[in-house]
């Protein structure tokens, strides 16, 4: 196996003017979706001006709002979190009065998880900071486009969470 050397850079180096070259990360599928999505996990952190407000926290409160009773275990598998992650935010969330947690009666090691109408309203105001935060990616795409990029975002999903996985 032979081994590159890196050239010697010049004496005087300019950024990059435009894009840059990935080399093997334009291969590598979790890459390109991370950069995106650090670029707007830091602009949406930014709008909603709350330092206390974990990362996460407005996609574990939409799961929640839109699959009332949600355990905790399948919603630390949709959002991609492990579960010591999940219940930090779950204890956050409890705490600003946002979630509520209602043990199983049929199991006691489950709780089942409800947003509360405190927790909808601060829902309703990030889901319009987050619509605001993403305009201009989605208007980078025609409807088509956008359509067929969560049909193929939702086949990756599928692929990578599958049981198997676990």
């Amino acid at each position: 196996m032979t081994s590159t050397v890196a050239p010697e850079p010049p004496d005087h180096l300019d950024e990059p003017k435009g894009e840059i070259d990935l080399g093997i990360l334009s291969e590598i599928i979790g890459f390109r979706i991370r950069r995106i999505q650090n670029h707007l996990s830091r602009s949406f952190s930014a709008l909603l001006d709350d330092p206390d407000l974990r990362p996460g926290v407005f996609s574990t409160l939409a799961l929640i709002a839109a699959n009332p009773g949600l355990s905790q275990k399948t919603l630390s598998r949709e959002v991609g979190f492990d579960k010591a992650s999940i219940v930090a935010i779950l204890d956050s969330m409890e705490a600003r009065g946002w979630t509520r947690r209602q043990r199983s009666t049929t199991d006691r090691r489950r709780h089942h998880l409800f947003v509360t109408p405190e927790g909808a309203k601060a829902l309703d105001r990030m889901a319009a900071l987050v619509r605001q935060n993403e305009a201009e990616a989605h208007a980078t795409l025609t409807a088509e486009e956008q359509e067929t990029l969560g049909v193929l975002l939702d086949k990756l999903y599928r692929a990578v969470a599958s049981p198997s996985k676990d």
